[in-house]
């Protein structure tokens, strides 16, 4: 994929999005500026600034302090998750999620994570935080580089929704090495079918 290529799928990925309803006035906008946990009528913000502070210098402040104190979470080893990143073929990654198996995992995600005030638009928010966040970490995605492409100021976390997932890790987990290894693998053997066939030297003539 030349990066022509890709600019133009980025531009119409944030065109998708930005169909959806989530219009702001600059491009410097389309990135997470606060995560929003909501559960009923339960509902707190944390900058991501923070998160961005606490994963460069693995001291948390703020209400993010609170909540790893309360959730008797060491600041150092949360900062190490947040710099963690997945190496991800951004070609592969990008056919995977316009897939039936993509959209499905997407779909799933989007219970859990999606813009405030438009759920609806959960699965291409994902879908373009995830090529664009990708493309921008040069084949590497992490916590904080999946927030700065997500392309809404406020990103809603439905606790409910989030716990449900943690109740079946188990599940979870062979949904993401399903994830991870057979669809790629599938991805891969349809490139090496699609890849011509090297030509087979001609036979050569007989000696007079």
């Amino acid at each position: 994929m030349t990066r022509e290529t890709f600019v133009n799928k980025r531009r119409r990925l944030v065109a998708a999005v930005l169909g959806l309803g989530l219009c702001w006035s600059t491009p410097a906008a389309f990135a997470t500026e606060n995560l929003v946990f909501t559960s009923g009528a339960f509902r707190r913000s944390i900058p991501v600034a923070d998160l961005e502070h606490l994963a460069t210098t693995g001291e948390a402040r703020g209400l993010l302090a609170d909540v790893l104190r309360l959730g008797r979470q060491n600041p150092k080893d949360v900062s190490k998750l947040l710099n963690e990143s997945v190496q991800l073929p951004i070609v592969l990654m990008s056919r995977l999620l316009n897939t039936r198996i993509g959209e499905a995992i997407l779909a799933r995600l989007a219970r859990i994570l999606f813009p405030l005030r438009a759920p609806e638009a959960g699965v291409p928010a994902l879908r373009a935080a995830m090529v664009l966040g990708t493309y921008e970490g040069k084949g590497s995605l992490s916590a904080i580089s999946f927030l700065r492409a997500y392309p809404t100021r406020e990103l809603e976390v439905s606790i409910p929704a989030l716990m449900g997932v943690i109740s079946k890790a188990s599940s979870i987990s062979e949904l993401v090495r399903f994830f991870s290894e057979s669809p790629l693998d599938g991805l891969r053997g349809s490139d090496a079918q699609a890849a011509p066939a090297p030509a087979t030297p001609a036979p050569a003539a007989p000696a007079p």
